[in-house]
């Protein structure tokens, strides 16, 4: 193999550059050529990329977000755009794409896979919701931002007496809220993958903690365990209404994407991206990496995207449900 190329797609995450940095890395100790793909497939269509080399990845472990960009791309979702995506690989005589991000970025690349451009995908996204792995790149990043931005909020929760209801990100899953919310000491927690009842899960708890001194209190959920955008604001508004406790809704936002990677998303992703590549050398295609019991292992592209199908089409989910029972028990 003599000349790959990688792109980042969908949501950025922290620890995307590192895995970039490893991958580009480790080809050029393999004297395999890496081409950096700007903006996602947009930039694949388009031909936007360029030779890297191993100064271009230099200081760049330590940033948010990814170097090579992200964006939407309409056009790649229709079998034209994917047949320029090829053209452009073969014309650069791309042997291998390695992918970094979620899911979707991942049925790119095994359409890719089916017209004759081999890939390797790295999961990377805050939402840590790619079932066959236990870890995305940027998770960890993202759970520690949701912790020291809650503990700023809590500042002036307390001085008031209030209850702050904190939305944060996680698309259909919840370990963001869960994780988050139980390191912030939240009353309560609503996630996806727990129906939940508000008069007796958030206000019921609010009444029993306040039996026991509490004045002021944190309410973690999740962005889609409603279906009204932002749901956080009616549910101040409710929680004011029925307790008289003054309430104010934290939107978080895409605050949560961004800021220096941790040393776990950064080691996380070097060990990703140097794996990546030995895939490549090793002549294994069209495969995703994974962490399962803090190993790194892998599958075949069409097998982890059965695996997210399954668990949406089941309404399972890898949420660590033991976890959320303690939650209960301990956040009164």
């Amino acid at each position: 193999m003599k000349t790959i190329a990688v792109l980042t797609s969908g949501g950025d995450a922290p620890g995307m550059n590192a895995a970039i940095r490893a991958v580009v890395r480790t080809a050029i100790d393999n004297s395999i050529k890496v081409l950096g793909v700007q903006r996602g497939y947009k930039g694949l269509i388009n031909n936007n990329m360029y030779p890297m080399d191993i100064r271009q990845v230099s200081d760049k472990i330590q940033r948010g977000g990814t170097m090579l960009y992200s964006a939407r791309c309409p056009e790649f979702l229709t079998v034209e755009g994917r047949q320029k995506a090829v053209d452009v690989c073969k014309a650069n005589n791309i042997e291998a794409l390695v992918v970094i991000g979620g899911d979707g970025s991942f049925r790119g690349a095994a359409d890719l896979s089916d017209m004759g451009i081999p890939s390797i995908c790295i999961p990377g996204t805050i939402d840590n919701d790619i079932p066959c792995s236990d870890y995305t790149i940027g998770y960890d990043t993202c759970m520690n931002t949701i912790m020291q931005m809650v503990d700023r909020v809590r500042d002036t929760t307390e001085a008031h007496d209030r209850c702050s209801v904190v939305e944060v990100m996680g698309n259909n899953a919840g370990h963001l809220a869960l994780n988050a919310g139980i390191s912030v000491g939240a009353t309560a927690i609503l996630i996806p993958e727990v129906p939940f009842d508000i008069e007796k899960d958030v206000i019921g708890r609010i009444r029993r903690t306040q039996k026991s001194g509490k004045r002021h209190f944190i309410v973690m959920i999740s962005e889609k365990i409603n279906k009204e955008k932002h749901f956080a604001y009616k549910l101040a508004d409710m929680i004011e209404e029925k307790t008289g406790i003054e309430s104010r809704a934290v939107v978080l936002g895409h605050v949560q994407r961004g800021g220096s990677p941790t040393v776990r998303d950064r080691v996380i992703a070097s060990q990703m991206g140097h794996y990546a590549i030995n895939l490549l050398v090793k002549g294994h295609f069209n495969r995703v990496i994974a962490v399962k019991d803090s190993k790194l292992v892998d599958y075949s592209i069409r097998d982890a995207l059965n695996i997210v199908d399954e668990n949406k089409r089941m309404g399972k989910t890898k949420l660590n449900m033991s976890l959320y029972n303690m939650a209960l028990e301990i956040s009164i």
